[in-house]
């Protein structure tokens, strides 16, 4: 079921969460252990993280070859488990850096033939060896070139051919949004201008990235209305859990955090204490965030559930 559906049937705000492929190598039986205890929560969809390539350095007798490498490969296989485990619904995120048309192409195309529903949308991140966002040859530099690409394949339009048929893909389109703009942005408007661009070339449904001051969501949400941007705003929601998060989230997720939650952080005696200062900071914005009628809370877990099952069971 799309994401926009299960908004339309539902009679309160909606929980979901994200969660991330593990490293090569490890057991998928960890992802699950994470993902069960939050499962009594109900979530009608889960979202599953693409990581980009990366270089590594292999030492051939004192000369060392650039190779390409993916650390946490097997979103598309992970999707496949998790709704078969849990008859969920899962969220791929498709990315532009890193693959071309043609490779985004086919694993459009392997989402369909897997009965997935709903993609997110999303650019990426640059590599760590670029300053800034570079267009993999062949593929989009912007987010918005996707959702089009989606868009098309949704109506038979394939990247070399048109296909007539009785089963095209119907995927349901959601794409990032930045309460505080995005870092590469000049402005707030100026950002909100690109989200209503990739909402026109056919985004269905907006995920934000964290924020931890509700009145910047807020301020958000009206802004983009006033542009007509019209399709569910969904907050994302992202519990601080150690203290090295006061310097990491602002400088990695270009976000603000609020003096009163900082001060609570850099009074903790231990990273136990930060926890449960983020938990109660969670439950607060996310009740906040539920009076005020928002369809659906989603939560960043980045891997770990319990203080996500903390914050669920005060607020759910």
């Amino acid at each position: 079921m799309k994401v926009t559906e299960h908004i339309a049937n539902a009679t309160d705000t909606l929980f979901s969460f994200e969660v991330v492929p593990p490293v090569k190598g490890k057991n998928i039986e960890e992802l699950y252990r994470n993902i069960d205890p939050l499962m009594e929560f109900k979530p009608p969809f889960i979202d599953v993280t693409t990581s980009r390539e990366e270089y590594v350095y292999i030492d051939r007798d004192g000369l060392y070859d650039k190779r390409v490498t993916r650390m946490r490969p097997g979103t598309l296989g992970i999707c496949a488990s998790i709704m078969h485990k849990y008859q969920v619904d899962t969220i791929p995120h498709v990315l532009c850096g890193g693959f071309t048309r043609e490779e985004t192409e086919y694993l459009l195309v392997d989402c369909h033939y897997l009965g997935i529903d709903n993609l997110m949308a999303l650019r990426g991140d640059a590599m760590k060896d670029q300053k800034y966002f570079e267009r993999t040859p062949g593929g989009h530099a912007y987010a918005s070139e996707l959702v089009a690409q989606i868009d098309r394949l949704n109506q038979g339009l394939y990247l070399h051919d048109v296909v007539e048929t009785d089963d095209c893909a119907d995927f349901c389109i959601g794409v990032a949004g930045y309460p505080e703009k995005h870092l590469e942005a000049p402005s707030l408007r100026t950002d909100l201008k690109w989200l209503k661009h990739k909402v026109d070339m056919g985004a269905d449904y907006i995920v934000t990235q964290m924020f931890f001051d509700n009145r910047k969501f807020f301020e958000f949400v009206e802004l983009a209305r006033e542009l007509g941007i019209q399709v569910p705003i969904i907050p994302g929601i992202k519990p601080i859990a150690v203290k090295q998060h006061l310097h990491l989230l602002p400088q990695v997720f270009r976000t603000e955090l609020p003096e009163v939650l900082v001060e609570a952080v850099e009074a903790c005696k231990d990273n136990q204490a930060v926890r449960q200062v983020g938990i109660e900071w969670a439950i607060e914005q996310s009740r906040e965030l539920k009076e005020a009628g928002v369809p659906v809370v989603h939560f960043y877990s980045m891997g770990k559930s319990d203080n996500i099952q903390a914050i669920a069971r005060e607020v759910f």
